[in-house]
């Protein structure tokens, strides 16, 4: 144990590289000022990588964008159709479909020793099913409905570490990746359930990193900022808060929230270990390679 209390591991061995080279892209225009986005290929080549909430949104994006990589990846959802038919796109060889419940750590557990027995080891965990509803006035909100988005938002964050981390331990390593959120910061008008799940969540990251950074964990939290997916729909039927008043083309395209969550699991991310990522950053933008 050391001076700060946190508990030290031995490395048994380091969690495959993930190999980084410049591929050619179309420029965009760059106004006074602005500098040109470092677009990057990453090889993920031999590993594995975990997506929840892969039927649709950011999920479905990040899981085409891994295996587009090269990665073999393992598709969760609670609706089976969805992640199916995209496993099916993706291919039988390359992307495995595991109906599963994340606010059930058995599930997520058993969804975790499908994908080792698939594909042999899990090298990413991207926790990125949650939910916006309810949204509501804390004085008006339903007590169960409350507790459910917890069990998805939180709670599924805790059971996705929690079932991944002795898989990652036992060979050496791996990267968890949760989706977060500015709601993890400062109170939303109608947003109680999800800014204390997302606040918790990010704490869940920093738990993990401090931790298990010397075991070879890289934990770490992407705040994405508004994404056109069916999230946003929801939030823009509530009316309740200045984010539902947002147009619709103010929000980012889900496929650039997985082109970082790719960027996450190379080293230029390191620095940001155990803390979050902010895609609004314009130098996070131009480092991921988005416009």
């Amino acid at each position: 144990m050391g001076a700060d209390g946190a508990v030290r591991r031995s490395v048994v061995r380091a969690p495959a590289a993930v190999k980084r080279v410049d591929r050619p892209a179309a420029r965009p225009y760059l106004g006074a000022g602005q500098q040109e986005p470092e677009v990057r290929v990453m090889d993920m080549s031999g590993q594995v990588a975990i997506v929840t909430g892969a039927s649709r949104g950011i999920g479905a994006a990040a899981a085409r964008r891994f295996a587009e990589a090269g990665a073999k990846v393992a598709l969760i959802a609670r609706s089976a159709e969805p992640i199916a038919e995209l496993a099916g796109e993706i291919g039988k060889d390359r992307a495995v479909a595991i109906p599963c419940d994340i606010s059930r750590f058995w599930e997520v557990e058993q969804a975790v020793q499908n994908t080792v027995r698939a594909f042999g080891r899990v090298d990413v965990m991207v926790n990125n099913a949650g939910v916006i509803e309810p949204i509501s006035h804390l004085a008006e909100a339903d007590p169960q409905a409350w507790g459910e988005a917890v069990d998805t938002n939180l709670k599924g964050v805790f059971h996705g570490m929690r079932a991944a981390l002795p898989a990652m331990l036992s060979q050496g390593g791996g990267t968890i990746l949760t989706i977060g959120s500015g709601a993890a910061h400062g109170p939303v008008e109608g947003w109680s359930q999800y800014c204390a799940s997302k606040a918790g969540a990010l704490m869940l990251t920093r738990m993990a990193d401090k931790e298990n950074r010397e075991a070879g964990i890289r934990a770490l939290s992407l705040s994405p900022g508004t994404v056109a997916t069916q999230m946003q729909k929801e939030i823009k039927a509530s009316g309740v808060n200045p984010v539902s008043q947002l147009d619709w083309s103010d929000h980012i395209p889900p496929e650039w929230v997985a082109e970082a969550l790719l960027w996450m699991c190379g080293p230029e991310a390191d620095q940001w270990r155990g803390d979050e990522i902010s895609l609004r950053d314009p130098e996070i933008r131009r480092k991921v390679g988005v416009a």
